[in-house]
């Protein structure tokens, strides 16, 4: 907790910094309190009324300023509550917390008890509000309008009133039903709250404390001194335990204990952790647990404060060693639900009025919300969101250490996905989940710490005794030997807490060791899967600045982390949590700790980790390599427990008993059931002579003297600081929303902030998903590291979905489905519709990518909004709107349409200003246009986030084959067919029909394009046919491949080919829409230096003869090529088949290496093709090996010798007819894959049949290029090259 930072330097160590009192103001009588969402529908008695801070002591405390505001709003969130004496006036204990803005943390403990009204003029004014309310009620209809009115108000209203709509419990009475309030027959009743504000979260002590001062006032007889006696002990006498030790002080009727963690241990947390388990459930507490993690929106509901206060607390002491950096409101009082509607991660508790109902809940925005119902223990999950490593053993230990305390783990309803179809979120948990509610209730109402205190026990218990027939049934079942639990479990609750304050330990001192003990080893569990994740994180730290000053200025640029390697390192099952984890921002504030910490003192939280890491080092050395994902079990948590049990045995201090102070006589009067008014002379100021408050002073001249010294070392202090406070607060939007009275001024002011928080965030992810998407070309740049791999674009691209989707839901009029994003859409898409209908004219056709020389045939696929939704609208894949909205991104983040359709949506203001309030983020000029501008940079790089992620859709694809003109015959009379084929799989055969050059079928996604199979059977007399190039295009992403040919297919033409295996390549669309588009990485596989180099395939084309030094470089660049694909993460290696047959492959560079000086026109005779040379040559090796020329050889030689040899014949007996080319590409691909091609070179050179076939001077004759060659090609085998199918098919080996 960054509490413990609140308390060390120059706070002086006290107990408690505040004891405050609030409740009504008799002064200024009855104030409806309007924020709270009035509705005056309901009785006067449950209204809500403004609540005021009667008085605190001290006035004011230098180093923790008294915020009145938010105290108030916190003591009693709802306001005032009246009752009579017919209605329950139990007391309550919550707690709760106020985070400043720099994040330090301040505590409050409050007991609010009802105290009886004496001012006769509030009696009259609630009888009057009584009589104005009966009147109305007379003449108006019945109560049940209310409902329906509040929903078509805004959400956030209809939030509140929805909240107020159920009746509260105390409804049962019969006198409410009959009048009301009637001042001349019934009581009136207002609740008042006593809270302790403290530094630490002493919540068992605090509690005790204030109960007991309670007591004091409600006993017969008067307390053994004045209150103004305990209340200043504990402000003035009563320190902090100082770490590591236990302290023992003095309430009004026996002492209380506390104990605070030493430098070495957790951080003190004393909120009880089983209860957070008990009331949620394991699984569903790991799973929310993880939600925080990921810095999701998290909002908690509940009745009851303490249970908001409990698992928010424990959840957030869990994340040791990270702390939760955005906003965090346990408690939200009634007046700030307009916080809900902030587009960032939060954690609030919102308090629920009894019988309201989960689905009447309307909140802003849910496509990332995790929504926790404590009191029907079951939680609703955001989608797709990645499972905590190792969960199932993780549950089971925890599962273990409650059960070995004696708590049950089966409590909580199965997590609810919002995705599942058939659960609505609200229809109350199954009956199994209904029966398990009671038990857990009922262990919670057993144990008397959650609130629910002995009071309500002792009632039923007076109830069950005094009941005739209930004693004699157990009289009964006490003979039959059958106990009725549930009346012996009482009577042995209460009996415990009446045997307290004799000598011992007492009840409540035993359980308080229980739950200390218990919280330490559920801790423990938590923090070692920490320390076994992040055993190495040292390692991966990139220590970049040589002094904090710089470090601090150049923070925004500077790259802290690995986060690749780090990756790379881990077991493959922790990736989808962990390349999630390490973006956030509680990780990003862990290592700028971690790195400051070599400048500056260690971060408290840091200091224990890193602790823990160097001995787990100690006892296992492992080798860091071998990263396993075999779970590891938590070794210490007897020790812990040990440590705490010590402490609370042997106590170490004991504070100054209360005593008598120096008061005037006659104040401090006893009235039972009254709390007094306290003397503020004798409590504004503490004594001067405390031994502790002279410890703090010598540590703090320490302090400066050692502050004078370094100060004109380093930077001015002020200086520092600021910067420093800067950093801390990078990245993190809004701290913490300031508890305040909201004029609008101060929630313009809030919204302002969110609007430019959201800004600065979509400034960050798009630069980050750009500098990694740019790879190596960024790093030559200089903007840090560069590799990233499919995991992590996944990860960037759905924390992009998350912030457009916050983004979409900021401001909104009225919330319609789960996705902002989406309901703005089919709005947008209902309203297009109309006006399509009415004016028969389509959408803008904006003609999409061009490419100069296929312009002829392929036509231009239009560029329609519209036209993509329905594209994911007819996806059954995907079932919710949350889907669709990310999946309608990917898709128009792949197409670089991304900025263009939101400007296009965002276009129609009418409709944002229907659907969107004056302060949303889509209404802010400025902003917005920066927002499309930084989206639009995104359309520098290519994306493939749909067609990689939704692999199983079907895809229209569109073929068009694209013939040379010039020659007459373009059509040709025999039947062409074509198969497509990708990374993800291919088409099969399809027949192109008869003169049609254009085709579209549907397919299972093939991803990305790699081949296209082109052929003809030969038929007829027109059986030739000269193609230029195949274009193929996805239909729903506008991907087109060109493949290109400019061979003949046909016997007796060219190399007698009746199919071609075609390279495919992405085309780059040279009409960009956008200016913004000039920025391009070059298409992939292609490294920039290549992009310049004339391609070989096309200069021989042109009949320019290549020298021997060109085609020697371009096989050093093919090799090179195929050795840097593997060198790639495989996610992100693309197509080999392009390196090793496409244009400046492998196969292109020795085609060009066998043609140099080879014979191949001849005089009256066809053409000769390397080929014809690689047959002779194996005819010629089988002729002399029948002859038994090549015994002599090495056997060695004569293996590989065969090998050519079964090679050749294999690919001549093949029934494709792939032509003479085809059939040498194929030779050298099937001799790359089986590594044999630096084997069958010498065989082809030694052959005497080179003589005749090649000059003297040819590549191939020159004995040291040769062995050149084979060097080169040898560098190949360390890689497992595998083959298309489409390359290999029919291929006998």
């Amino acid at each position: 907790m960054s509490g413990s930072s609140a308390v060390s330097g120059t706070a002086p160590c006290r107990f408690a910094h505040y004891f405050v009192i609030c409740g009504i103001d008799t002064e200024t009588g009855l104030e409806p309190d309007e924020l709270a969402g009035e509705n005056f529908e309901q009785s006067p008695l449950k209204r809500t009324f403004k609540s005021k801070v009667l008085a605190r002591y001290p006035e004011n405390v230098e180093w923790n300023p008294f915020d009145q505001d938010a105290v108030n709003m916190l003591c009693m969130p709802k306001g005032l509550s009246f009752r009579t004496q017919a209605d329950q006036r139990d007391p309550q204990y919550h707690s709760f917390i106020i985070t400043k803005e720099d994040g330090s943390r301040t505590y409050g403990f409050v007991h609010t008890f009802y105290e009886e009204v004496t001012s006769p003029q509030i009696c009259s004014a609630m009888q009057t509000l009584y009589q104005m309310h009966n009147a109305e009620h007379a003449s108006a209809n019945p109560p049940s309008s209310s409902s329906s009115s509040s929903s078509s108000s805004s959400s956030m209203d209809s939030l509140a009133s929805s909240l107020d709509e159920a009746d509260s419990p105390t409804s049962s009475s019969s006198s409410r039903r009959a009048g009301g309030y009637d001042s001349s027959r019934d009581t009136l009743y207002v609740s008042k709250a006593l809270c302790l504000i403290a530094p630490m979260p002493f919540m068992h002590a605090c509690r005790r404390f204030l109960s007991q001062l309670h007591k004091a006032v409600t006993s017969a007889t008067a307390p053994p001194l004045p209150l103004e006696s305990y209340v200043h002990n504990i402000l003035y006498e009563v320190p902090l335990p100082a770490p590591g030790r236990s302290l023992k002080f003095h309430g009004v009727y026996e002492p209380i204990i506390c104990q605070r963690p030493g430098l070495g241990e957790l951080p003190l947390a004393d909120f009880p952790l089983a209860e957070a388990f008990t009331l949620l459930g394991v699984e569903n507490l790991v799973q929310v647990f993880t939600c925080t993690l990921l810095e999701m929106q998290i909002l908690l509901y509940s009745q009851d404060y303490q249970r908001l206060m409990t698992v928010a607390e424990g959840i957030t002491t869990l994340l040791f060693p990270f702390q939760w950096q955005h906003v965090y409101v346990p408690i939200l009082p009634a007046s700030l639900l307009h916080f809900l509607d902030a587009p960032v991660p939060y954690l609030m508790g919102l308090q629920s009025k009894e019988g309201t109902d989960r689905s009447k809940l309307e909140l802003p925005q849910e496509a990332n919300l995790c929504f926790v119902d404590i009191d029907n223990h079951y939680i609703e999950l955001p989608e797709d969101f990645p499972h905590f490593p190792n969960k199932t053993e993780f549950i089971q230990e925890l599962s273990e250490v409650l059960l070995s305390f004696g708590i049950p783990t089966n409590t909580g309803a199965p997590p609810r996905t919002r995705s599942s179809p058939g659960s609505t979120p609200g229809s109350a948990p199954s009956t199994p989940g209904r029966e398990r509610k009671t038990v857990a209730l009922r262990q919670l109402e057993d144990d008397g710490r959650n609130g629910n205190l002995a009071g309500e026990e002792l009632a039923v218990l007076e109830l069950l005794q005094g009941n005739a027939t209930l004693e004699r049934l157990q009289a009964l079942t006490k003979r039959t030997g059958v106990t009725v639990a549930r009346v012996d479990a009482l009577r042995a609750g209460v009996k415990a807490q009446s045997i307290e304050g004799q000598g011992g330990r007492t009840a409540a001192e035993e359980e308080e060791l229980k739950n200390a003990k218990l919280n330490v080893q559920l801790r423990e569990v938590f923090a070692s899967r920490f320390t076994t994740m992040f055993a190495d994180y040292e390692a991966f730290v990139i220590q970049s600045a040589p002094d904090l000053e710089s470090w601090l200025t150049n923070r925004e640029q500077m790259h802290n982390f690995d986060k690749a390697s780090f990756l790379s390192d881990q077991p493959e099952p922790y990736l989808p949590f962990l390349s999630h984890f390490i973006e956030t921002q509680m990780f990003a504030t862990f290592i700028d700790n971690k790195i400051m910490s070599q400048w500056e003192e260690k971060e408290p939280l840091l200091r224990v980790f890193d602790a823990r890491i160097d001995k787990a080092r100690l006892y296992n050395v492992r080798a860091p390599s071998l990263r396993s994902s075999s779970y590891q079990r938590c070794s210490i948590l007897k020790e812990s427990a040990q440590a705490i049990e010590q402490r609370l045995m042997k106590i170490d201090h004991t504070a100054i008993h209360p005593h008598l102070l120096d008061m005037k006589i006659g104040q401090g009067k006893y009235e039972q059931g009254f709390f007094p008014k306290l003397q503020a002379d004798v409590l504004n100021t503490g004594p001067t002579n405390n031994k502790w408050s002279h410890r703090t002073a010598t540590a703090q001249r320490r302090k400066d003297r050692h502050r004078q010294q370094t100060e004109h070392l380093t930077l001015d202090n002020d200086l520092k600081e600021k910067y420093m406070q800067e950093a801390r607060s990078l990245g993190k939007n809004l701290r913490q929303p300031k508890l305040s009275d909201l004029s609008p001024a101060v929630i313009a002011q809030t919204n302002w902030k969110f609007v430019e928080g959201l800004l600065k965030e979509c400034r960050m992810k798009t630069k980050r998903m750009l500098v990694e998407k740019m790879g190596r070309e960024a790093v030559e740049l200089g903007h840090g590291e560069a590799n990233i791999t499919g995991l992590e674009e996944n990860t960037l691209i759905a924390s992009l979905c998350d912030l457009l989707e916050r983004i979409w839901s900021h401001g909104l009029q009225v919330k319609q489905g789960k996705s902002a994003l989406w309901s703005h859409l089919l709005h947008y898409q209902a309203r297009e519709e109309k006006l399509e209908q009415q004016a028969e004219s389509p959408v803008s056709h904006v003609p999409e990518r061009r490419k100069s020389d296929c312009s002829i045939a392929m036509p231009s696929l239009r560029v329609s909004l519209i036209q993509d939704m329905r594209h994911i609208q007819s996806m059954s894949e995907i079932k919710t709107d949350v889907g669709r909205a990310r999946a309608w991104i990917r898709l128009s983040l792949e197409k670089k349409l991304l900025s263009q359709h939101l400007k296009q949506l965002l276009s129609r203001q009418a409709l944002t200003k229907k659907l969107y309030k004056r302060y949303a983020f889509l209404r802010c000029e400025e902003e917005k246009e920066q927002f499309l501008f930084h989206l639009l940079s995104l359309n520098a790089v290519d994306y493939f986030c749909f067609t990689s992620v939704f692999t199983t859709i079907m895809i229209p694809y569109r073929v068009v084959i694209i013939p040379i003109k010039k020659l007459s015959n373009a059509m040709t009379t025999s039947n062409p067919w074509v198969c497509v084929s990708g990374e993800l799989g291919d088409s099969g055969i399809m027949q192109i029909p008869k003169n049609v050059l254009e085709m579209t079928f549907d397919c299972q996604n093939l991803g990305k394009l790699t081949t296209v199979q082109l052929g003809h059977d030969n038929a007829g007399l027109l059986a030739k046919w000269l193609v230029d190039c195949v274009m193929v295009r996805n239909e729903i992403t506008g991907h087109t491949y060109r493949f290109p040919c400019g061979r003949w297919l046909g016997k007796g033409v060219d190399d007698g080919s009746l199919e071609r295996v075609l390279i495919g390549e992405l085309v780059v669309p040279s009409g960009e829409e956008d200016s913004g588009r000039g920025c391009r990485t070059p298409p992939l596989q292609r490294s920039p230096s290549q992009t310049r180099r004339i391609s070989i395939t096309s200069l021989s084309g042109r009949g320019y003869k290549l020298t021997s030094g060109q085609i020697q470089e371009a096989i050093g660049e093919a090799v090179n090529n195929i050795i840097k694909h593997f060198h790639k993460p495989e996610k992100e290696r693309g197509s080999l088949t392009v390196l090793l047959c496409g244009e400046n492959s492998l196969v292109a560079a020795l085609e060009q290496f066998f043609h140099h000086d080879f014979k191949s026109a001849r005089l009256f005779q066809k053409t000769v093709f390397v080929w014809d040379f690689v047959e002779k040559a194996v005819a010629y090796m089988e002729s002399a090996d029948q002859m038994g020329d090549l015994q002599e050889t090495a056997e060695p030689l004569g293996m590989t010798c065969q090998s050519l040899c079964h090679y050749v014949n294999a690919i001549n007996s093949t029934p494709r007819n792939i032509g003479k080319d085809g059939k040498f590409q194929l030779l050298v691909c099937l001799g790359a894959r089986d590594r044999l091609l630096p084997q069958w070179l010498p065989l082809l050179v030694e052959c005497p049949v080179i003589l005749r076939m090649y000059e003297d001077t040819a590549l191939l004759r020159d004995r040291t290029t040769v062995n050149a060659l084979i060097g080169v090609l040898e560098t190949l085998h360390d890689f497992p090259i595998t083959l298309e199918a489409s390359l290999v098919k029919g291929i006998d080996l």
